[in-house]
């Protein structure tokens, strides 16, 4: 037996079946769309076995790219659940069969309350066809399983179809990456689209500053004390002249610069790389990457610092 063999099969069953899914897309998914998108409640994803797991992905899928929607147990919705829809809802019943009996028992009530039904359905003569609004028609001939019986083919035929429905809402409703990131907070995508330089940035005491007129020695005990790799320099205005690093230090050694008598605005680097307040911490990042600098200050609008970046800050954040 070659189980290579066998994946290779499944796989191009699979693959055929979305191909043939693919282009028999007609208006009725355009119809399912417009239901979705003018539903003034929330899109409730009803399935029973197999498809009731493909429903979960799929209500999961809605939520997150700004449909709102959940996933209702039909038996548990036979029980009581069923409290979960409202009218200004639409339902969508996923039944390969469209014969399974814990979901067809639900629609006669679903259809007293008003509540519009897209159909996900392999058997568009079935009774939840018929009860439904929009029928999507999977039109899965075999299923993967050599047997035939378990689902396969049809599953990911469904999977595909509701990606396909999210993506359509999504595109439709100007669904951004920052709204994405607003309902992924604890991601690491929401991080690096919600996180600011602000919220994670050194500032007052924290921040290492010294004025232009300063001794080298005391830059270097500003350096120190403060951890961040290099000390601001500013005037009496508290303007951000430049910065003053170890690498400065060095060069300013390498030049044979008396470091006891010399003041830091002798040795600092001018002109130096900052990034105004307010800015994406990914912002931040991709600016010390490109620059090869290993921290950065936050200036305001009047060019003065209020805050200090390091690239082990961001790391931290998880912003790396």
């Amino acid at each position: 037996m070659s189980f290579l063999n066998t994946a290779q099969t499944v796989f191009q069953t699979e693959i055929e079946a979305l191909s043939k899914l693919q282009v028999s897309l007609d208006d009725s998914f355009n119809k399912a769309c417009e239901l979705m998108l003018n539903c003034k409640g929330k899109v409730v994803v009803c399935g029973m076995g197999k498809s009731g797991h493909i429903g979960h992905k799929i209500a999961a899928t809605l939520a997150s790219t700004g449909t709102p929607a959940f996933f209702m147990h039909p038996g548990e919705a036979n029980h009581g659940d069923l409290g979960m829809l409202a009218k200004g809802d639409v339902l969508i019943g996923i039944s390969n069969s469209g014969e399974t009996q814990e979901l067809t028992a639900l629609l006669p009530v679903v259809k007293r309350l008003g509540v519009p039904v897209i159909a996900i359905t392999n058997n568009s003569a079935s009774t939840l066809a018929k009860f439904s609004d929009v029928t999507l028609d999977i039109k899965v001939e075999k299923e993967a399983c050599s047997l035939g019986l378990a689902p396969t083919s049809s599953t990911t035929a469904t999977l595909v179809l509701g990606d396909a429905l999210a993506v359509a809402l999504l595109e439709a409703k100007g669904f951004t990456a920052d709204d994405f990131a607003l309902s992924h907070p604890g991601g690491s995508l929401g991080r690096r689209l919600l996180l600011t330089v602000d919220d994670i940035m050194a500032t007052e005491d924290e921040l290492p500053l010294v004025h232009s007129s300063a001794s080298v020695t005391k830059a270097l005990l500003e350096i120190s004390d403060k951890g961040l790799g290099m000390t601001g320099v500013v005037d009496k205005m508290n303007n951000l002249l430049g910065v003053f690093t170890d690498g400065d230090l060095r060069r300013a050694l390498d030049k044979y610069i008396d470091i006891h008598k010399s003041t830091v605005d002798d040795v600092m680097t001018k002109n130096s790389i900052t990034m105004p307040q307010g800015k994406l911490a990914v912002d931040a990042l991709n600016l010390m990457q490109k620059h090869k600098i290993n921290a950065i200050f936050i200036v305001n609008e009047k060019q003065q610092p209020v805050g200090a970046l390091k690239m082990h800050t961001l790391l931290k954040a998880g912003v790396i």
